[in-house]
């Protein structure tokens, strides 16, 4: 079995886990993958090295992260892209999408002779439409924002379902979200815990100007646009870690995506027990 490991670098002590989770891997018969990235950085002389990140997801049967959220979201698009199962092994601060805690790491070889269970989660396909007609595509696990830039001011920003607007929102920002993203941003601007496992796009203003603007449920079969009605400059956030500038002829659009992203489930646990815990 091939496992591609992807360590937070940024993290000594993930590197040091990385290691362990390693030789324990190697030890019990898998294949190692790694970044080139990460060569002279983890010292795993038997490992096999990818030079892209589209090698390495392509090539294996299932990823192993080591870090935060962070680390597994940006693992995620991959895994989703290339259909393979990934797990993560939390030394983040919540690590709410994590599934191991590094005391657990030997529970990791069950992955070698198929003692593990798969759940799939949906994802956000989220679109910028330029005035020319160019599209850009992204993928989002946890959520979309469009927020306001720098100046201290809020922003307009209409909403359209299936073309048809539906309302203004006078806000810092609106915030798309995946179930799995409920327990992110979305949390912190007032909206629901939600399964992770339900397939539905949360719709959440962010500091709105209104006293009845609330958090807004669409079934996963809907489609979403938003264009900004203010002149100054805008911005979509995916997932906490691409950027784009908008303008306010740009139009961006979410609905569900066809991928989903498949998790590791190695143990039997309650969500909202654990979500409760880590709150």
């Amino acid at each position: 079995m091939k496992i591609a490991l992807i360590p937070n670098a940024d993290k000594p002590r993930a590197i040091l886990c990385a290691e362990q989770i390693a030789t324990l891997l190697a030890d019990n018969g898998a294949t190692i993958l790694l970044h080139s990235d990460l060569k002279g950085t983890i010292n795993m002389p038997c490992a096999e090295f990818c030079s892209s990140y589209e090698e390495l997801f392509s090539c294996c049967d299932c990823a192993v992260t080591v870090g935060g959220d962070g680390t597994i979201i940006h693992s995620a698009r991959y895994c989703a892209i290339y259909e393979k199962p990934v797990i993560g092994v939390n030394l983040g601060t919540l690590g709410y999408v994590a599934e191991l805690e590094p005391s657990e790491i030997s529970s990791l070889t069950r992955l070698l002779n198929g003692d593990y269970t798969v759940a799939q989660r949906m994802l956000l396909d989220v679109s910028v439409i330029r005035e020319d007609g160019t599209r850009t595509s992204y993928l989002a696990v946890n959520d979309a924002v469009i927020s306001r830039g720098s100046l201290s001011c809020i922003i307009d920003l209409d909403v359209y379902v299936e073309g048809e607007k539906i309302s203004t929102y006078r806000a810092d920002g609106l915030l798309f979200s995946t179930p799995t993203g409920s327990t992110a941003y979305a949390l912190s601007a007032g909206g629901p815990v939600i399964d992770p496992h339900l397939s539905l796009i949360e719709l959440t203003p962010v500091c709105p100007h209104s006293l009845t603007a609330r958090t807004v449920i669409f079934s996963d079969d809907t489609v979403l646009s938003v264009k900004c009605n203010s002149p100054q400059t805008s911005y979509l956030t995916v997932d906490g870690q691409v950027s784009v500038e908008l303008s306010s002829t740009d139009t961006v659009c979410i609905s569900k995506s066809q991928h989903k992203l498949r998790t590791v489930i190695l143990k039997d646990k309650n969500f909202y027990k654990t979500a409760g815990e880590k709150l």
